[in-house]
């Protein structure tokens, strides 16, 4: 199976931040995956802006650093390798000053696509968005991308909508999560409103619960310093998983665009109920006689940052009234693993004598690190003796499924930017579905500040705190294993 490549019309990107981190290991490699998969023009053009003082010459040799250091499996073609570096420019700009910006007037292209990539610190966004206007550089028919956080809490949220959108329309403002550009994240709408077979059981009729994982073997090292004024909740739990969350269980949308898929998302976090303190964990990884604790990391002895957090929450709607979502995410955990997992009721009466307990059908949606999906199922075991049950899995992995091909699949930076080319806004979210979320996360964050709260410790590699075992298991579950 060969994925259709559909090429985007020419354009100028201009990313601010065009030597930081995330530009040099993500940005441009798959900016130039894309221009290898035929689906970028020659004509585009890629210009990098930075404070940092370069020559265009200096810069074409870090991009192509970059996109050989970066570049992970994928082979990279010296030829095209090249050709590419042909598209791309270079010009120091002052984001809060008036340097540069006159010249980078100049290498912007008004008969192109223009979209412009903050891949800067959010307190820059404002800033960027402003003179892009008063110099004249963006118009109303410009894109701007903005990357997370987007605020760190309602107020702030607020005040960066209300910044941003004096200058952009809110159809021109792209606020960016990678994870929804996952093809697995994708693949859940298409699995469910795609096939005939899971809709009907999607709802708690059906639904004994819903688990979302999203577990990391990193720690904060490198970032400490942002990470310590961020932490678990603000980081992970009020985008990535909220967008995860929303993508679960939103009714059907009317079509398959950007406002009506957005407006069923918006219903399903208004629809959140508040979390009791005892639904809630936080934790924070420990030292170990190898590896560092989360404070030597952050270089905050006395930090009450979390590095984990478990929480059991509900959706106050018909479709899945008395259903519980179970989210966690943490650092330094056993193994990197990002999973959803929809666990259907047992069954009320079996046929077969069976010692044990009813096993369960569980669907679950592998987001990284192999992308795929498994259906639990229950079948005989093959040969003689009478009815023994076994439960195994019907198991999709798209590695697998689709073959050497399936290396050909964008990443997901690679399709949201495609995606903004294009003016599809479908994967990107809206300034009241940012708001939304942090109207839901707030309170929970100024009751641990108010409290004083103290997260709980856990050992590095292992699952997490014992209190989020605890947590799930006063409801009778279990939280699945990370592998």
């Amino acid at each position: 199976m060969v994925s259709r490549v559909i090429p985007v019309d020419p354009f100028d990107l201009v990313i601010f931040g065009g030597t930081g981190d995330l530009a040099r290991r993500k940005i441009l490699p798959g900016l130039f995956r894309r221009y290898c998969a035929n689906q970028i023009p020659t004509t585009a053009r890629i210009i990098g802006v930075a404070r940092t003082q370069l020559d265009k010459k200096a810069y074409l040799l870090l991009v192509r650093d970059s996109i050989i250091e970066f570049s992970e499996n994928h082979k990279v073609n010296k030829k095209y390798l090249e050709t590419f570096l042909l598209m791309l420019d270079y010009a120091k700009v002052d984001a809060q000053g008036e340097e540069g910006w006159a010249e980078l007037k100049d290498l912007v292209r008004k008969d192109v696509v223009n979209a412009y990539y903050l891949s800067v610190g959010p307190g820059l966004f404002g800033e960027i968005a402003s003179r892009l206007k008063k110099w004249g550089i963006a118009t109303t028919e410009s894109r701007i991308v903005i990357e997370k956080p987007f605020g760190r809490d309602l107020s702030s949220a607020k005040k960066l909508n209300a910044v941003l959108s004096t200058h952009f329309n809110e159809n021109q403002i792209y606020r960016i999560d990678h994870y929804l550009g996952k093809e697995t994240v994708q693949n859940l709408m298409a699995v469910r409103f795609g096939n005939l077979l899971f809709e009907p059981l999607w709802n708690s009729q059906y639904v004994d619960h819903i688990q979302i994982t999203v577990a990391e073997t990193v720690g904060v090292g490198g970032r400490g310093a942002y990470y310590d004024q961020s932490g678990a909740m603000r980081d992970m739990v009020q985008n990535h998983l909220m967008q995860l969350l929303c993508l679960i269980a939103m009714e059907p949308p009317s079509q398959f665009n950007p406002d009506s898929v957005r407006d069923e998302k918006l219903k399903v976090i208004r629809a959140l109920a508040g979390v009791k303190s005892h639904h809630i964990v936080r934790g924070q990884y420990d030292s170990t006689k190898t590896e560092q604790s989360y404070r030597q990391d952050a270089e905050n002895p006395r930090s009450f940052t979390e590095s984990y957090v478990a929480i059991k929450t509900e959706i106050n709607n018909w479709r899945w009234a008395g259903v519980p979502f179970y989210l966690r995410t943490g650092k330094k955990l056993k193994t990197r693993s990002s999973e959803i997992a929809i666990v259907f009721k047992k069954l009320p009466h079996s046929i077969f004598e069976q010692e044990g307990e009813k096993k369960q059908n569980i669907l679950a949606i592998q987001l990284q690190p192999n992308e795929g999906m498994t259906l639990d199922v229950t079948i005989k075991e093959p040969g003689p003796g009478g009815m023994r049950l076994i439960h195994v899995p019907l198991d999709m992995t798209f590695a697998e499924a689709l073959g050497d091909h399936a290396e050909d699949n964008p990443d997901a930076y690679e399709r949201l930017i495609m995606d903004v080319i294009r003016g599809n806004q479908t994967l990107f979210m809206r300034g009241d579905e940012v708001e939304a979320a942090w109207m839901w996360t707030d309170p929970i964050i100024k009751a641990w500040e108010s409290h004083h709260d103290v997260p709980k410790l856990y050992e590095v590699g292992s699952d997490g705190p014992e209190d989020a075992m605890a947590l799930i298991r006063r409801d009778d579950r279990v939280w699945r294993d990370l592998k």
